[in-house]
């Protein structure tokens, strides 16, 4: 439970006691049982850009980085920070790291969407870069609608809940990012401000608030993707480090919409595609996971080969998965596969399934890390 919703209950109770009664209950809630404190996340919205546009939906104070109030930013009233020598201009301010407060509970701009929290924005490189300051908990409202389907059920915005929070405490306390903890994109996790919050995203937040998954009394990293073709896979085997939580399992992703998909390519276009080898004559796949995903793939065309990653792979011919096989037909080459993403970690298109059949998010989060425990966030 957070501090603003122990914060509600407690002031509610409190009106309903005798006067001589609240001393007792506020010391018994503030010593005796304190409760999680606030997590402040770090996310990277707009990197090292020549310009970024913000704002606040209310007044906001503008301090510099030792806190200094410089000024106050009108509200709905967008401006341009840039680059001003060694610092970052906003107007007439200028300091090494600028840092936008709304009053009153507003939300801050930052280029094109709003967001909770505050706003900070630092000179990098020959640039600025801005990042939203944002609570935890408030975070994952945003994330988990962007991550999932806001209409699924909530069982599986749950598991998704406490999936993302535990990988944004893990990524908080492992990436040695001195400027950010996480940014929007599908590299860490998808976050678009209050774009992408819905009612059932805050109550799948709400309802696991403070939830995590812990190996050994920490976070874990909570890998997760969209549909793993059937079966996931151990971690060891795509990524090449073991983890005793990220182990290969069954999914029960068959409805997802990208579980089985195709795509054909011509020998010259493939070619095109991979450069440097001209056109291509055969796809053999040099090492693959004992579920049949490709780690590496040689290539050999009319002019040389090369060996490509699976990342590589996916990259270059926009391909959902490594999860596939390949024919080849009077110089087409047709790639038939499964599932969509790396397929390591909780399967967003198995919680649902498993969901739909009532299965409950502590049980889905325990089927695909294993080993793993549901415990509350550290103080």
């Amino acid at each position: 439970m957070t501090n603003k919703h122990t914060a509600r209950l407690l002031g509610s109770y409190l009106q309903r006691l005798p006067a001589h009664s609240w001393l007792v209950l506020v010391f018994w809630a503030l010593i005796i049982a304190p409760v999680q404190a606030a997590v402040e996340l770090r996310i990277a919205i707009s990197k090292g850009v020549s310009s970024v546009s913000v704002g606040s939906s209310t007044d906001a104070v503008v301090k510099d980085g030792a806190g200094r109030v410089l000024g106050e930013l009108t509200a709905m009233n967008a401006l341009n920070a840039n680059p001003r020598g060694k610092a970052v201009g906003l107007a007439d301010w200028q300091a090494s790291q600028l840092i936008i407060e709304p009053e009153n509970d507003g939300y801050v701009w930052i280029n094109d969407r709003w967001y909770r929290g505050r706003t900070r924005i630092i000179r990098q490189g020959s640039g600025v870069t801005a990042l939203n300051l944002v609570d935890l908990e408030e975070y994952l409202y945003s994330v988990v609608g962007a991550e999932a389907i806001p209409s699924w059920p909530q069982e599986a915005l749950k598991a998704q809940s406490v999936a993302a929070r535990t990988y944004a405490l893990y990524q908080m306390n492992t990436s040695g990012n001195r400027i950010y903890d996480l940014d929007t994109t599908t590299r860490t996790q998808v976050y678009k401000g209050l774009e992408s919050e819905f009612t059932s995203t805050h109550e799948a937040v709400n309802a696991t608030a403070g939830q995590i998954m812990s190996f050994n009394g920490k976070p874990i990293l909570a890998v997760f993707h969209s549909s793993s073709g059937g079966h996931t896979e151990n971690v060891e085997d795509v990524w090449n480090s073991p983890l005793p939580y990220l182990r290969g399992v069954v999914d029960y992703d068959q409805v997802a919409p990208v579980f089985q998909w195709s795509k054909n390519f011509s020998a010259n276009e493939l070619g095109r595609l991979i450069g440097g080898i001209g056109r291509v004559r055969s796809l053999s796949p040099e090492r693959i996971t004992p579920h049949g995903r490709v780690i590496r793939m040689r290539i050999v065309g009319d002019q040389g080969s090369k060996l490509i990653s699976d990342t590589q792979l996916r990259r270059i011919l926009e391909l959902r998965s490594t999860l596939f096989t390949i024919s080849a037909n009077n110089g087409t080459f047709a790639i038939n596969g499964r599932g969509f993403g790396h397929g390591i970690g909780l399967s967003q298109w198995g919680a649902f399934s498993l969901a739909e059949q009532g299965v409950t998010y502590d049980s889905i989060l325990g089927h695909y890390y294993q080993n793993a425990r549901l415990t509350e966030m550290p103080n």
